[in-house]
This record gives structure tokens, sequence and C-alpha cells, in this order.
């Protein structure tokens, strides 16, 4: 009995030494908040994995659901402009684009006769070798902005790319897009028709670049990306042309004879004479 007494007697003053410590209670309560938050962990994660309905959440990556958000463009400025026509080889142009920089002869082809009246072409016009009507394609990936039924154009699509640069397609049919639908580059949005603005052309598509609703010709830009276009000043363009007109017309002044300038070399020739 008197070993026993002892035994309990050097317990009870060893469980008195460890509370006199002064990191027994925090270190108590640490394991105790430990061990606590264990066993709620424990039980919430096997009730999760038993119903999972217990979260209020939508899952995102179940396998074979089906998302209808629309994706958004993020490499459309990295796009090449592409020819509206699935098959480059089968096409030709019909009309070039005016440029009036270019060659007498060459503005000349690129004249449209409307009405007894001529017109700059302000785009490219391509029609079959056969003269068959084709598939005309989106030709940069865009936000359609215009339908239009226009008997004088032979109908209108337009194609916004990024804020101020659009394709336009003329003389067109069967379109199979409208106003908000979002397009590839290279889907089919209408067959190539007739205008009577360009009855000559016969069946042909007339396409048009334009930035800040100024056309510029399209052969300048195609296979390039859209970003070559969104440096593209159009202002600066119109100033130089104007320029080179204001230019123009001042020499054929100048080199036109002046009646007065005319008559007083002739009265200096009859005065040397004499």
């Amino acid at each position: 009995m008197r070993e026993e007494e002892k035994k309990r007697s050097s317990q009870d003053s060893s469980f008195k030494r460890f509370f006199k410590k002064r990191w027994a209670f925090p270190a108590i309560y640490i394991a105790s908040a430990a061990i606590i938050l264990t066993a709620v962990l424990w039980y919430q994660n096997s009730n999760s994995a038993t119903d999972p309905g217990n979260y209020d959440y939508n899952a995102t990556d179940v396998p074979g659901k089906k998302f209808n958000e629309p994706s958004i463009e993020v490499n459309r400025a990295m796009e090449n402009f592409k020819m509206p026509v699935k098959d480059a080889d089968s096409v030709v142009i019909q009309r070039q684009f005016y440029d009036m920089n270019g060659k007498p002869e060459e503005q000349e082809a690129a004249l449209v006769v409307y009405n007894n009246q001529y017109h700059p072409n302000t785009g490219i016009d391509y029609a079959m070798k056969d003269g068959e009507t084709f598939d005309i394609v989106a030709a940069l990936s865009g936000t359609v902005t215009k339908v239009a039924n226009d008997a004088l154009l032979g109908n209108v699509i337009e194609i916004e790319h990024d804020k101020g640069i659009v394709t336009q397609y003329q003389s067109v049919t069967e379109i199979s897009v409208e106003v908000g639908s979002e397009v590839k580059q290279g889907q089919v949005i209408a067959k190539a028709g007739e205008s009577m603005i360009d009855e000559e052309a016969g069946v042909h598509v007339h396409f048009e670049i334009r930035k800040d609703n100024v056309a510029v010709n399209p052969l300048d830009y195609i296979q390039k990306p859209l970003s070559s276009l969104q440096e593209f000043d159009p202002n600066a363009a119109d100033n130089k042309v104007k320029e080179e007109e204001k230019t123009t017309d001042e020499d054929k002044n100048s080199n036109e004879k002046d009646p007065t300038g005319d008559k007083i070399k002739e009265e200096s020739i009859e005065s040397s004479d004499a």
C-alpha cells in the first residue's frame, strides 16, 4: 500500500510540475484546436464525397458539359486579309482599284461607266473564268454590321473587323448572314451576283477594304495582318492626294497659254525685226 501511495503522490507531483510550466496551457490549447479542426475537415470531406449538392456552386469542368457562351476572338489582329473567294486560282480580276497615282491606262481601265458617267472603282471586282457564280467568303473574322438589298450595287454585306476597319462585299446574292452575326475568316456569307452599276462585269463580287470610310486598295493589304491597316492614316492619305491634285492643276494652268503674255512676246519679236 505504501508503494502505491508513493507512486500516486509521485504522479501528482509530476502533473503539478507540468502545469506550473509557462508553455503547458498554450500547448494544450493548440493541440486541442488542431484536433477539433482536423475533425471538422474530415467531417466536411466525408459529406462532400457522398453528396456534392451540399455546396452552392456550378461545376464548369463536368465532362460532356456544353457551353453556350460565345468565345472571344483574341487573335483577329494576327489574321491576314484573304481574298473573298475559296479558290483564288478559279477567279480573275475584272476591274482593278482606281489608283490616284496609277498610270493613265490603268486608271482608265479602273473606271466604271454608269448612266453616261465615269466612276472610279473603289474596290476589286472578282469573277469566275467561266462566268459562273461562286461562293463569297469573309476575308477576315468579324461582326456583320450591314446587310442591304440594293439593286444598283447588287446587294451589300459589310463586316467590321476593328473600330473603323471594315470589308464590304457588293453584287452578292443568296446572303447567309444577318446583322450581328459573328463570322470566321473563310466562312461562306453569300454567292456572287450582278449589279446595275457595273453590268459589264457580269456575275462578280465587288470587294472593298475601308479604314474610317476611306477605301484602300485591297491588293495592298491581302496577305497582310489587320495591324498593318490599323497603322494607316486615311486623313494623311487624303491630304496627300489633295496636294497632288493641287500641284497638277497649278502645273496645268501654268502650261496654258496666256493671251496677254503671247501678245507681249509677239510685240517683242516685231520690235526686234524692225
